[in-house]
């Protein structure tokens, strides 16, 4: 296999920056203290980030918050797109980033699961085949026949998982969401986590539970102020982390 062949995602000179707009002065008094004060300012969330990750890796990208790690995820799913550089995906991607993005809440977590696996692809009749296993994970029981806006956050959390691992995705890109709901279940989402890792699946996951991370997680990229500051072995990255951010 050529070594680009290899490469799952790869992130090239990649910036991001978004401008922020402020609210329009609305009487008298603000209009002349703030006459001369810009409506908008650019902010830079990333600065030439340069990254590889290969077939099969599983990545944590840690951080405090603000750093940029949930941005640059966002970008690997082309939800949003950068100001520069570019990003190349190789692979059947699925992702959790939003709780429930994708669901419609007036739809049954039953209508969603088709719905929502159609979206990555699945035919009516793989969904078929995998709707009994989904719902199984999910732990939602009766509740999967009742409309999702009546849904907890967590159980959100469990249908949008259960849904996720079940597509047959080559890279799984996952953000915080993990850390909604109990902690029953974060094992479990976990557990399976660990079992599609093994699998040589790609997993790219955002989380400040940096405990099981570890665990999960060969590798560790921290990301700081919008910049790679350190990329290595999980447990080297995370303990030089602490050791700043502890």
């Amino acid at each position: 296999m050529r070594k680009k062949d290899n490469i799952a995602i790869k992130v090239e000179n990649v910036t991001k920056r978004f401008k922020l707009y402020y609210d329009k002065p609305s009487t008298l008094k603000e209009r002349l203290v703030f006459w001369n004060k810009k409506k908008s300012e650019e902010r830079t969330v990333l600065k030439n980030i340069n990254l590889d990750i290969k077939k099969g890796e599983t990545v944590a990208l840690i951080g405090v918050n603000g750093s940029g790690k949930s941005t640059l995820l966002k970008l690997m799913t082309k939800i949003i797109y950068p100001t520069e550089g570019k990003i190349t995906v190789n692979g059947k991607l699925t992702s959790l980033l939003e709780l429930g993005a994708g669901f419609h809440p007036d739809f049954t977590g039953r209508e969603n699961i088709y719905f929502n696996a159609s979206i990555f692809g699945l035919t009516k009749s793989e969904i078929e085949k995998r709707v009994d296993d989904i719902i199984e994970f999910s732990e939602l029981g009766e509740f999967i026949d009742s409309p999702v806006r009546t849904y907890s956050s967590g159980m959100y959390m469990r249908l949008a998982f259960s849904v996720a691992i079940n597509v047959d995705a080559e890279i799984l890109l996952i953000d915080e969401i993990l850390a909604v709901g109990d902690q029953h279940f974060q094992d479990k989402c976990f557990a399976k986590l660990r079992e599609l890792r093994d699998s040589d699946k790609t997993i790219v996951i955002v989380s400040h539970s940096l405990g099981p991370i570890r665990d999960l997680c060969k590798r560790a990229v921290w990301i700081y102020d919008g910049e790679i500051r350190m990329d290595g072995p999980s447990g080297e990255i995370i303990d030089e982390y602490l050791k700043v951010c502890g």
